[in-house]
């Protein structure tokens, strides 16, 4: 089983003694992207600042950060990150906005709180498995054409750019898994 990726972003909102936590899981594609959505979290809710986030990128999910934004040191990001990381998840950020009700939770409080915000989030989540793609790009004359279309049909490669000059160059992508088997067939295709 590979790993997992959101289909579309996900919401949670709940109380716990009266403050308000708004939990949001959505994809994202690195970690440039995952600051970008935390940045635009910040200025969209007017809580007193606290943002606290939690994100996991890359094809193996090995890429990933936390931040606790000012609440105590160890008691948001990180327990959210330990979610995300058992949820077999990667391109996801979860963040965390919290509006204090006036009883302290206390760091075992914030602790629970914060993973709960991470489970929520993700609990009604719509997820499918992450398929790694390989970029390709290849030259052709003119006279192959309609056979190398053919070739995309049979393998599912998707073209993103044709390129028609002397010759044609065709540049997109096909699952990594299929890649050997239809750069095989297009050599064969091609020593004609």
């Amino acid at each position: 089983m590979g790993m997992l990726i959101l289909k579309k972003p996900s919401v949670a909102e709940f109380m716990v003694k009266n403050s308000r936590f708004i939990a949001e899981a959505v994809p994202v594609d690195s970690p440039e992207s995952a600051k970008a959505f935390w940045h635009a979290q910040k200025e969209r809710y007017d809580n007193g600042g606290h943002i606290v986030y939690a994100f996991i990128t890359g094809p193996q999910g090995n890429i990933m950060g936390c931040s606790d934004d000012g609440e105590p040191s160890g008691t948001a990001g990180r327990p959210m990150l330990a979610v995300l990381k058992g949820s077999g998840l990667t391109n996801v950020i979860i963040t965390a906005a919290r509006w204090f009700g006036g009883t302290k939770l206390g760091t075992g409080g914030l602790v629970r709180a914060y993973s709960d915000c991470a489970r929520l989030a993700l609990e009604n989540a719509e997820v499918c498995e992450l398929v790694p793609m390989e970029e390709f790009s290849m030259t052709i004359p003119y006279n192959l054409y309609d056979q190398v279309k053919y070739l995309f049909l049979q393998y599912g490669f998707t073209v993103k750019s044709e390129d028609f000059a002397a010759n044609i160059t065709i540049t997109g992508e096909i699952k990594a898994a299929d890649f050997p088997v239809f750069k095989n067939a297009l050599q064969e295709l091609t020593r004609q």
